[in-house]
């Protein structure tokens, strides 16, 4: 689209209806952390850049996790664990689910109820997790609203010898035992700021939509996101980040909101849930934008299909989360058995092979995928 707002009135109403000021106005996005950004490198030198690396030994950071107090040796036998997301009645977290269940089957000595509120609140998960703690579970898998609120009851569970292992959103690193990074928060980056490129130029403006500026993974996407953009395109603009609380309405509303303030400013809209996503490409839909806004982000296929097959969409970034919620039981089961240890460098997870350790305490599912036109239906979750 072009841009026919000036900078100046841009800023202006981003600060004002908005209540953020446009990336291009802060030193850095740094969400619910002060972690340093690692962004990839640029499309075309990633050849050249790995075989000026090749040879070198990346050096393992230290195991940075916690550990569960006195738990009882439970290796080989039947363990009981609940899995407590974000929130329920979504698909992303029942994919997720799906595959726990798949998971247990397979292992055979595993049960794994998922029991989460039905908003994403942080203040409702904990109360969960407290309940399961005092019922008594021999695990508890999560994923975080918010990294450092939950990070007391988890430590609480660990004191208590449960086990605690997250996945999809991490806590502080000691909170839990391990965690099951879907993909590294670097690539996810480069594959949403590459899509956004390639679709709408390497001048285009975008804003996006979030659950909250502080839920850790979204917040650590955005954070790596920036750094990549402003290396690798630096005539990109971020025009505006909005929450929408993991709620189809408000996610709905706050795309519509960002079409409606910036007009033809607006080249692509980021969703960066499961559900602002669709809801984003659904108000593109509805402001008969299809083709000059382009909507990028994470979303589950089946919900985003209709939006891919319209041709509205083109291009949605994700991994399994059939894949993440199996990989969590089977990092539990290992942490149980003994096989997975601070000194591991891999963990072996069934149908999904050998599992990488980063980042001292976290278990890489892989890269993330590409969902389009041509591969979208081979999924159904």
């Amino acid at each position: 689209m072009k841009k026919l707002l000036s900078g100046a009135l841009v800023a202006c109403l981003a600060t004002v209806s908005l209540g953020l000021l446009p990336a291009a106005a802060q030193d850095r996005w740094d969400g619910a952390d002060d972690l340093p950004t690692n962004p990839l490198a640029c499309p075309g030198a990633e050849v050249e850049e790995m075989a000026e690396g090749e040879g070198e030994m990346m050096e393992m950071p230290a195991y940075d996790g916690g550990a569960a107090v006195d738990a009882p040796d439970l290796a080989g036998q039947p363990i009981v664990l609940v899995d407590v997301p974000k929130l329920i009645g979504i698909g992303y977290f029942a994919a997720t689910t799906q595959g726990q269940q798949e998971a247990a089957e397979e292992l055979g000595n595993v049960t794994v109820t998922t029991d989460a509120p039905t908003d994403a609140n942080i203040d409702d998960q904990i109360a969960f997790i407290e309940n399961y703690i005092a019922q008594g579970v021999n695990g508890i898998l999560f994923a975080a609203n918010d990294p450092v609120a939950i990070a007391p009851v988890l430590r609480s569970a660990l004191e208590q010898g449960i086990h605690v292992v997250g996945y999809d959103a991490n806590s502080e690193p000691d909170a839990r035992t391990w965690f099951v990074n879907q993909a590294e928060f670097n690539g996810i980056g480069k594959s949403l700021i590459d899509q956004m490129a390639a679709e709408r130029g390497e001048d285009a403006s975008f804003a996006i939509v979030t659950s909250t500026f502080t839920t850790p993974n979204q917040a650590r996407w955005i954070a790596e996101m920036q750094a990549y953009q402003e290396n690798c395109y630096p005539d990109m603009t971020w025009l505006a980040t909005l929450e929408a609380q993991e709620d189809n309405t408000l996610s709905f509303n706050q795309a519509t909101t960002l079409i409606n303030q910036y007009g033809e400013e607006l080249d692509g809209i980021f969703g960066m849930t499961s559900v602002a996503t669709p809801a984003s490409a659904d108000a593109v839909t509805q402001a008969g934008l299809c083709g000059e806004v382009a909507v990028v982000g994470l979303a589950t296929p089946n919900a985003m299909k209709p939006y891919v097959e319209s041709g509205c969409v083109q291009s949605v970034v994700l991994w399994n989360p059939v894949d993440l919620g199996y990989a969590a039981v089977y990092v539990m089961r290992a942490i149980v058995d003994g096989t997975l240890t601070p000194e591991s460098t891999s963990v072996e997870a069934g149908r999904l092979g050998e599992l990488q350790i980063v980042n001292g305490s976290e278990v890489l599912l892989g890269a993330p995928f590409v969902y389009n036109a041509d591969n979208i239906d081979d999924f159904d979750f």
